[in-house]
């Protein structure tokens, strides 16, 4: 029984949803119009469940490129409609359009001369009538046993909410990189923005030896530095290979190089990974992440536009920047 009544109230949801598709008119595009050219912010507006939804629209609207702001209809009439200014437009969100705290509101709203946008289940009602563009949600049957509390009726405003949030982030060609910017603190957002520069190790923390340095100095540098590799370079700097724990164990067994020298004695270019994998700086650091994943390493050493280099970027620094 309670299945049943589950799937007959997710059937009524998605019919109420499926029936917004044919009323995706001229409206909806006068709607898209309005908010795309509004110099303000769209102010979103509604009582009750249906003021629950529109905060979530508003929220949509302001992740996605469109300044927004949250308006209680009760509070707007008792000193919260000062924060509605002539450039702004408003949507607002009622089943009935007949609302008495939306009633009262409407009047004013043309008063100060915003775009008003209905998103209403009542086509002929008073919101309705004074509006700029009115967004039909109306629905056959409430999905409550009782056909009383909002369900189906608050589902199909939300769906009609995000069609007004994907259609404008259409029409402002709102990019990744834009989301990644209003969201710096998500995963996405660390994966579009974050660059290998900022989480590398550098000076101190960075480890970076002469091909001619003895192994046993290495160790001591990587200690020092609380690494687990260091690269080594040139005369000039550039990157020529890279030392590790995986190369020490390598060599562990080794009694010398044929001029009997112990493997601490011995010159690190002898003993390093040559040509190690490296990243230049400006990389996104999802990039070494990749790396180090498909590779099976640890570590990759960042270099500059000539090659050398200037820091390094451990699997631990990506845990850290939360990208693991």
């Amino acid at each position: 029984m309670l299945k049943k009544l589950a799937k007959q109230v997710l059937k009524i949801e998605a019919d109420s949803i499926r029936q917004l598709i044919s009323r995706i008119d001229k409206d909806f595009e006068k709607a898209v119009g309005l908010m795309y050219a509004c110099k303000g912010r769209v102010v979103v507006t509604g009582m009750g469940k249906a003021g629950i939804i529109g905060q979530k629209i508003s929220a949509t609207l302001a992740s996605t490129g469109t300044p927004s702001l949250w308006l209680h209809s009760a509070e707007a009439i008792h000193g919260d409609l000062g924060r509605v200014r002539k450039e702004d437009v408003v949507i607002v969100i009622s089943n009935s359009g007949e609302t008495e705290e939306v009633v009262n509101l409407v009047p004013l709203i043309k008063k100060i001369g915003s775009g008003l946008i209905a998103i209403t289940g009542n086509k002929k009602s008073n919101l309705a009538k004074n509006s700029d563009a009115i967004l039909d949600v109306s629905i056959k049957e409430e999905a409550c046993p009782l056909g009383l509390a909002p369900m189906a009726s608050t589902t199909s405003m939300l769906a009609m909410g995000d069609a007004l949030c994907a259609a404008l982030m259409d029409k402002r060609k709102f990019k990744k990189s834009d989301f990644a910017f209003l969201h710096p603190g998500g995963s996405l957002g660390k994966q579009l923005l974050l660059k290998v520069e900022d989480i590398m190790r550098k000076g101190s923390g960075n480890p970076v030896v002469k091909e001619s340095k003895k192994v046993k100095d290495v160790l001591l540098a990587i200690t020092a530095s609380r690494a687990g590799s260091a690269t080594v370079v040139d005369k000039n700097g550039k990157v020529k290979g890279i030392f590790t724990d995986g190369d020490l164990r390598r060599h562990l067994g080794s009694v010398g190089d044929g001029r009997d020298r112990p493997l601490l004695e011995r010159q690190i270019k002898d003993v390093m990974t040559k040509l190690p994998r490296t990243l230049k700086k400006g990389c996104l650091a999802v990039e070494a992440l990749r790396i180090l994943q498909e590779y099976k390493i640890d570590e990759i050493p960042i270099v500059d536009e000539k090659l050398r280099a200037i820091g390094l970027v451990d699997v631990q620094d990506l845990l850290k920047a939360g990208l693991v």
